[in-house]
């Protein structure tokens, strides 16, 4: 199966059968047990039993037959129809994944489309993810600095070893992406005269409030439109008063952000 990272695509049949459907019949001409073949697809037997009889209205013919006791064993078999039918979702997967695969390359063609496609395909369980370029770089014998400044004019200060910084091969105007986890980011809504000795200090909006059970999901929109998002205890949520429409500033240390630069 193709790899794809930037393009997907699901394929279904009459609109209603997809690939769990195929799934459970393909379990089912290995193990001929419509029970072990449902849990394996992620159906309830009731559900597999359902599916199956409305595909077989759909085809105006039955996919599977049932026997009990006889010579080669008993169980739930599928019928020619459906041997055919799953052959040509077979054929049709290869074929769906080959267009993808030409469709991909098209667009990493397009210079417009291949930077943005691919920052879309990074993977990662980080929370806040910034584009932008880098603006400059400190390095010293063991660490190293560099500031990434973002399309809205704000600025972001990643620290590292110096090792690190040599392996990105760090320089000016380079772009990059910015990961913080959303643990890491705290929200400050007054200051009270005191300075922070974190470095980075982004003031915006609360633009989102999403309470959880134990913590709550706070975005900031910033000037030019980038959102930070903080986890914040339901406790500190009701002691700051936030809401949406309040101003505050997402603080967090340099420590804390991850570059992440186009590999060469």
């Amino acid at each position: 199966m193709r790899d794809a990272s930037i393009l997907t695509g699901e394929l279904k049949v009459a609109g209603r059968l997809d690939g769990r459907f195929f799934a459970l019949l393909e379990a089912l001409d290995s193990t001929a047990s419509l029970r072990k073949s449902a849990s394996a697809a992620g159906y309830s037997y009731k559900g597999a039993w359902m599916v199956l009889e409305a595909a077989g209205a759909l085809a105006h013919e039955p996919l599977i037959q049932s026997s009990t006791g006889e010579s080669g064993g008993g169980g739930t078999r599928l019928t020619h129809a459906a041997r055919a039918l799953l052959q040509a979702w077979q054929l049709l997967q290869q074929r769906h994944e080959a267009f993808l695969g030409d469709q991909e390359s098209w667009l990493l063609q397009q210079p417009v489309f291949a930077g943005i496609l691919r920052r879309f395909s990074m993977k990662t369980s980080a929370r806040n993810q910034f584009t932008g370029s880098i603006s400059a770089v400190e390095t010293g014998p063991v660490t190293a600095q560099a500031t990434m400044t973002l399309p809205g004019g704000q600025e972001i200060t990643a620290s590292m070893t110096a090792a690190a910084a040599k392996k990105l091969a760090l320089k000016k105007g380079q772009a990059a992406i910015a990961l913080i986890k959303s643990s890491a980011v705290v929200l400050v809504t007054d200051f009270a005269g005191y300075t922070l000795s974190a470095r980075n200090q982004l003031a915006g909006t609360i633009s989102r409030v999403e309470k959880g059970a134990v913590s709550s999901l706070i975005g900031l929109t910033l000037p030019g439109g980038a959102v930070v998002t903080a986890s914040v205890t339901n406790d500190a949520v009701a002691a700051l008063g936030l809401a949406v429409g309040q101003d505050a500033t997402a603080v967090f240390k340099a420590y804390a952000v991850m570059l992440a630069v186009a590999a060469k």
